[in-house]
Parts: C-alpha cells; structure tokens; sequence
C-alpha cells in the first residue's frame, strides 16, 4: 500500500478516535439523576446528584456530604435568594452537611470537576429545616417542591428528611 493511502487513512481516522475519547470523558463515571422546579415565568431551576442506597453510603456528621463521592449541581434561570445569600443564573455545587440533629445547606461557586470542596467558595450556608420520618427511603430521594416564587429543595436519605427554601428573584 502507498504512503498515501495511510496518510489518508490517518486523517480520517483520527478525528473519529479523538472525538470519541472526548465524548467519553465528558460522561459520568456514575449514573446521575435530576430534580427540577420550573417557576411560574418558565425558569427552571434544577439539580443533579448521584443516586445511592442508604445501605451504601454513611452520612459524614458535621462535614459537607457528596453522595457517592460527587457534589450536587445547581443550575438555575433564575435569580435566587437562599437564606440571606443571592445567588445569580448559573451553576453551583451543593454540599448538605449532616448533624446529629440539623442539617446545614451550603451553596459553593466552585464548579470545577474533580475539585474538593473550598469552604472559601461558599456563598450560602444556611439551617435547613431537619425532622425524622416512620418510613426510611432505602435510597437517597432529592425533589423540589414548587409555591409560588419558592423553590424548596427536598432531601430524603435514610430516616431523614430535609428541606431548605430557595426563592426566584
């Protein structure tokens, strides 16, 4: 075969091979599954986590949880207010901090893949509302609940529940 046809050859194929390891690497590693809110103006806010058995994954009391190794992600359309903190349209990592008793919301800008948590980064952190239900979830339940301009996030794992107001601006 002549030196051409394997530059050709070389050509085509190797864009096909690039590309492919880009798609794959921009999979994740872990299924991830999807809560959302959608707003009375047709924003939505959303959020993706990484669904886990209760049986398989231990709380780490008083330090930020990421539920199978990896941080929730925010996205919101819209402005949003959490606690006393403004948070723009955009992306952000959510880190739930469990406590014997309470829970604490942190929203951190920090949307690096593969960067560890950056307590600095924070720009919300608020008490979220903590109480125990007679029937446990088996695995980690994430949902919104929509009332007007507020957007409560839902957290259920184990025999806890969770739930923290975020509201459209």
């Amino acid at each position: 075969m002549s030196r051409a046809y394997f530059v050709v050859a070389a050509l085509i194929l190797f864009p096909s091979f690039l590309l492919t390891g880009v798609c794959s690497a921009q999979q994740p590693a872990e299924p991830s599954s999807t809560a959302s809110c959608n707003l009375e103006d047709g924003r939505q806010v959303y959020i993706r986590y990484n669904p886990i058995s209760a049986k398989n994954d231990k709380l780490p009391n008083g330090k930020p949880w990421t539920p199978g190794g990896m941080p929730m992600t925010l996205f919101t359309e819209a402005q949003l207010t959490l606690g006393g903190s403004a948070l723009a349209v955009g992306a952000y990592t959510v880190y739930p901090i469990p406590g014997k008793d309470k829970w604490t919301l942190v929203v951190n800008k920090n949307v690096t893949a593969g960067a560890g948590y950056d307590e600095k980064q924070d720009i919300a952190r608020v008490p979220m509302e903590t109480d125990s239900v007679s029937q446990p979830s088996d695995a980690l339940e994430v949902a919104f609940a929509h009332v007007g301009p507020k957007c409560t996030l839902r957290i259920y794992f184990g025999k806890t529940a969770t739930f923290a107001d975020f509201t459209a601006r």
